[in-house]
């Protein structure tokens, strides 16, 4: 079984060195660590070539939109191999996870883990992982497509942002079967640790890259599970994300540095719903233009007039936006 993960950064080098620092410190070692950076601007290069986990630094410009590099670094007892991906446009995160899981699987990775750049597993996070997939593997012949950890934020608190969505029968099986084996049944999940099977992604193809930001991780895992794969929660697997506050996007609330965000987050949504049932989606249309423009009106403090242009906006885009699934050929040597 070899297992690569995947990190997206974009400027955040401290938190994603500590985040490097758990990857290659887990008991359970990694064969490959892909570190996508699209692209940051605060000295991320450097900071990586100084730790010693490039050996060369990329060119300040480059006439392609990629540039790769690839090293190996040490575990206690293990080389792991860091490919490190240079994009010199920034396609978001969701661009930034395509890439990655692209790139890991065509190189033969059997699972992928994914995570952000201010995520730090402990040290038996993927191990945890492992094990109970093995578990579960050995005592059904249900397929698992994706295995998500409990993510903490930095004070210990259950992260808000980063909840898997539970259901009462997960294809046609309750979600608490497997409670007993320390695990449950879950719809859906956020991209902050998650360890996805080859066979899922040879399946169901690639994430929404069109996606920006936001809702590419929700659509991806639930398109896993509408396939017949099984996604699971695994408790005992911890993972801390270490964002500034410990919270989940709201409109109403969100600070006006964010608001950019919510044209990508609302259309993606739509979509999602779009895709699911034509009659809900139009019911969302028109709520999103009515009941969320008066709600933003009515109780926000400040950035009114802002959020409700990108609201409105992202409501109508979403009519057009339609992006087609990528599959990759299976070339495992």
């Amino acid at each position: 079984m070899k297992i690569a993960a995947v990190v997206v950064t974009f400027n955040r080098k401290k938190l994603l060195l500590e985040c490097l620092n758990a990857l290659k410190n887990q008991t359970y070692p990694l064969d490959a660590i892909f570190i996508i950076d699209g692209p940051s601007t605060d000295g991320t290069p450097e900071a990586l070539f100084e730790q010693g986990y490039i050996n060369e630094l990329p060119p300040k410009k480059h006439d392609r939109l990629f540039w790769e590099t690839k090293n190996t670094i040490n575990n206690s007892n293990k080389l792991i191999k860091v490919y490190y991906v240079r994009i010199y446009k920034d396609i978001g995160g969701a661009g930034g996870f395509y890439e990655g899981i692209k790139r890991a699987y065509k190189k033969g990775y059997d699972w992928i883990w994914l995570m952000d750049d201010d995520s730090e597993p402990v040290e038996e996070s993927l191990e945890y992982l492992i094990t109970k997939i093995r578990l579960i593997s050995k005592k059904t012949n249900i397929p698992i497509g994706f295995a998500c950890s409990k993510v903490l934020w930095k004070d210990g608190s259950i992260h808000k942002m980063n909840i898997p969505q539970i259901q009462p029968l997960i294809n046609d099986i309750p979600f608490n079967t497997f409670d007993n084996m320390g695990l449950l049944l879950v719809k859906a999940c956020s991209f902050v640790s998650v360890l996805i099977n080859r066979e899922a992604i040879k399946k169901v193809g690639l994430p929404m890259k069109e996606f920006f930001i936001w809702g590419d991780d929700i659509e991806y895992t639930e398109r896993i599970s509408n396939e017949g794969y099984y996604g699971i929660y695994i408790k005992d697997s911890i993972v801390y994300h270490k964002t500034k506050n410990n919270y989940y996007v709201n409109i109403l609330t969100d600070s006006e540095e964010n608001a950019w965000k919510y044209f990508y987050g609302i259309r993606n949504n739509l979509y999602i719903i779009k895709k699911k049932n034509i009659f809900r989606y139009i019911l969302n249309f028109f709520g999103s233009l009515i009941n969320t423009n008066l709600k933003i009106i009515l109780h926000r403090k400040t950035g009114k007039l802002k959020f409700v242009w990108i609201n409105t906006k992202a409501t109508f885009t979403s009519v057009f936006f339609n992006p087609k699934i990528k599959y990759i050929q299976d070339n495992k040597n």
